[in-house]
């Protein structure tokens, strides 16, 4: 509830925020450090090329 004044503004952020940090949160204490480096390095480019898509849809076509 940190820096939320409503219950239900807490709940609306969390669930759309969710499935947006599973995309970056690897399991770290499985991986080498190059490899953990890596693979982030690449989810980071996937989250810019498709927020960059979804502000600017007329590029894609």
């Amino acid at each position: 509830m940190r820096g939320f004044r409503e219950p239900k503004r807490a709940q609306k952020f969390l669930s759309c925020f969710g499935p947006i940090r599973q995309h970056f949160a690897l399991k770290r204490h499985l991986l080498r450090v190059s490899l953990y480096r890596q693979e982030l390095a690449a989810r980071f480019v996937a989250w810019r090329d498709f927020t960059e898509l979804a502000q600017n849809p007329s590029d894609a076509f």
